[in-house]
């Protein structure tokens, strides 16, 4: 993966037919998507349970962008070496979800994937400061994880904080939680380039139907790059 600033919206499957996820995949990304977002649940550090390493393994051969790996899970550590080897591209692991977060994200570039660290709503920005010279990605989540199809927290100056403490290092910030057409702008212009989606993206399409998929996914793009280009 080449690094670059563009916004790339990453539709999250936890929001698709779940007896369908092939071509749920095939179709988001044939109508648009930069990467497939996969959010890992463990029904402890998060109040949901979601997808094991065989699912992971069982979405890869259908993903021809990039698999961007969301472990809401504690302890991490123990199962990072097993959604690396289901076909990970992006690990991003919870500053919370084990004692040291510096040697988990060690832990994750070790396997050849890209290392993410994401903060909760209520985590602050400094939480990240002196690991970010091992992160690919901060993910600063908008709404508390857990559960699809919640509100958006408005969060922007904990981004541009985040953006600052970034600089020139080459490390993506993305959004997960409420990101819409209205809110994308908002995180955008504060310095986000990863949109995660989920119900967004698949509100009104279906495997059968999937144009509404493109149609969401260009309405996101276009909210958050408009507001990009009036800055510029």
């Amino acid at each position: 993966m080449t690094f670059d600033r563009s916004i790339k919206i990453a539709p999250s499957i936890l929001s698709a037919d779940f007896a369908d996820f092939g071509r749920e995949i095939r179709a988001i990304e044939a109508q648009g998507a930069d990467w497939v977002h996969v959010d890992v649940m463990d029904g402890h550090f998060v109040p949901n349970l979601t997808f094991g390493p065989p699912a992971v393994k069982a979405f890869r051969p259908h993903v021809k962008t990039f698999m961007d790996v969301h472990l809401m899970i504690s302890p991490v550590d123990p199962y990072i070496e097993a959604y690396a080897e289901a076909g990970a591209d992006m690990i991003t692991a919870h500053v919370e979800a084990g004692p040291h977060i510096h040697r988990t994200l060690q832990a994750i570039r070790a396997t050849g994937c890209k290392a993410g660290v994401a903060l909760n709503p209520g985590t602050p920005a400094s939480a990240i400061e002196h690991v970010l010279d091992l992160a690919d990605m901060v993910l600063v989540m908008t709404v508390n994880p857990g559960f699809g199809g919640q509100k958006f927290i408005d969060l922007t100056e904990k981004v541009r904080r985040v953006r600052a403490m970034i600089g020139d290092r080459p490390v993506h910030i993305q959004i997960d939680g409420g990101v819409t057409p209205e809110t994308a702008p908002l995180v955008a212009a504060a310095g986000a380039d990863v949109l995660v989606a989920g119900s967004a993206v698949f509100k009104g399409g279906s495997v059968e139907n999937p144009a509404p998929y493109g149609d969401n996914i260009r309405a996101i793009r276009a909210a958050a790059e408009g507001v990009l280009s009036s800055v510029a």
